[in-house]
């Protein structure tokens, strides 16, 4: 008897809201984390490109690295997508 009733609390508490299947993200975030590699890898493009000491290595290149790093690739890691309304039409 005490195990039956062992098995159903463990039951119990196992139960509760079900687990999402899904991607973790949506699109919107897809999207922006592919601007943002697109991004970086253009900043690694143009820190290559030149001698040292042009713009495209000093100045271009570093704009774009931490716009790609610190504004973009965050953006796509921290949006949320909007809740879906769910429309439930009732025939009476």
């Amino acid at each position: 008897m005490d195990n039956k009733k062992a098995k159903q609390a463990g039951k119990s508490r196992r139960r509760g809201k079900p687990k999402k299947s899904g991607l973790p993200f949506g699109s919107r975030n897809y999207i922006w984390l592919g601007i943002g590699l697109i991004t970086i890898v253009l900043g690694y493009i143009s820190l290559a490109q030149g001698p040292v000491n042009s713009f495209w290595s000093l100045t271009l290149a570093p704009i774009l690295l931490v716009i790609g790093y610190c504004v973009l690739i965050p953006i796509g890691l921290l949006l949320k997508e909007p809740p879906v309304k769910v429309i439930d039409f009732v025939k009476d």
